[in-house]
């Protein structure tokens, strides 16, 4: 008897444990929430490390690396009509790992590289005029500012932001672009230096995550506040807590992408040692991260994700080794999982 209960002990532990590594690790797509739905390929040669902003409901996708060349050229993505145009290449030099964001109307893209040099150079676009220009107050035109790649950039209430990077060296300094007054101005640094991170802005708040620094990745998740330009330690994006919220965290990554539906966040795609497509949902009011349905794309590092002034939230472009990609997934938070789409 006590041996049919010693057994009968073990096999219902094992049970639990099972039961909670499913939990905390697996994504089931029948079990989670969450729908991708394939759109509209994109206009362009395939490529990844490219730069996306959005005005509007119009989003623009431009410059990145299509496994052999560099790329200046430009699309702009009608999200209501799921349709592509090209619109005026980018005015500066041909390049991949630039950061771009909107303010006021307009877009800005700058910094990246070409292969072999790094920039610090910013651009306007003017989605009225289609066209491009440099700024009269250029990001290198401040010589304490780093050429660099693999920044970081979010824009708040017409003010953008754009930090870390690699130059060399990881980086972690935070600079704002005031587009009315066309100044530059330092703020205060970000919390640890790294780079192949990704940042989003919620509620007036900016937000910076994941990334590669010290040959390790980035467990540091940190939210800013421009109104008192401070910085502010939110929850670790990795199991380093004794608590059981964080048990089956697989955030950390470098390479991802962030958007944005309906004031929460999305982290995807990415690379920790393999390419992920493990997709997170981050509440700000809870600080917590919840697991959602797979990317329904193939695994990619570099890709680019924008959300419309309307609520969605898409999915381009990024790399898989050498091989580009030029398909769009859009993410519908609230649906239920459908293969077939």
């Amino acid at each position: 008897m006590k041996i049919f209960n010693r057994y009968l002990l073990l096999g219902l532990f094992l049970i639990s444990m099972v039961s909670f590594l499913s939990n905390c690790g697996g994504n089931d797509p029948e079990d989670l929430i969450g729908n991708w739905i394939k759109q509209s390929d994109f206009f362009g040669d395939a490529r990844g490390d490219a730069v996306a902003f959005t005005i509007g409901n119009y989003a623009y996708v431009g410059t990145g690396y299509d496994g052999e060349d560099r790329r200046s050229d430009f699309f702009q993505y009608d999200a209501e009509r799921n349709n592509w145009k090209q619109v005026a290449d980018f005015g500066g030099k041909p390049r991949q790992g630039a950061v771009a964001f909107a303010a006021a109307g307009k877009g800005y893209v700058g910094t990246g590289w070409d292969g072999l040099k790094k920039y610090s150079d910013f651009w306007i676009y003017d989605p009225i005029d289609n066209t491009w220009d440099t700024l009269a107050a250029e990001f290198e035109g401040a010589e304490r500012i780093e050429p660099r790649y693999a920044a970081v950039a979010f824009s708040i209430e017409d003010i953008g932001y754009i930090g870390t990077g690699f130059s060399g060296n990881a980086l972690m300094d935070l600079w704002a672009y005031n587009p009315a007054t066309n100044t530059w101005s330092p703020k205060t640094n970000y919390q640890s230096k790294v780079y192949d991170a990704v940042a989003f802005a919620i509620n007036g708040k900016g937000y910076i995550c994941t990334g590669w620094n010290n040959n390790t990745y980035s467990k540091d998740f940190f939210s800013y506040d421009p109104g008192t330009d401070s910085w502010t330690a939110l929850r670790k994006i990795g199991n380093v807590s004794d608590e059981s919220y964080d048990d089956g965290y697989t955030i950390i990554r470098k390479k991802g992408v962030a958007f944005v539906i309906d004031g929460k966040a999305y982290v995807a795609t990415g690379d920790m040692g393999n390419q992920k497509n493990d997709v997170w949902e981050y509440t700000p009011s809870t600080d917590l991260w919840t697991t959602r349905t797979n990317f329904e794309g193939a695994t990619r590092v570099d890709a680019v994700a924008f959300s419309t002034a309307d609520g969605r939230g898409f999915v381009t472009t990024g790399l898989s080794s050498s091989t580009p990609f030029d398909d769009i997934w859009e993410f519908k938070p609230l649906d239920t999982y459908n293969e077939e789409d």
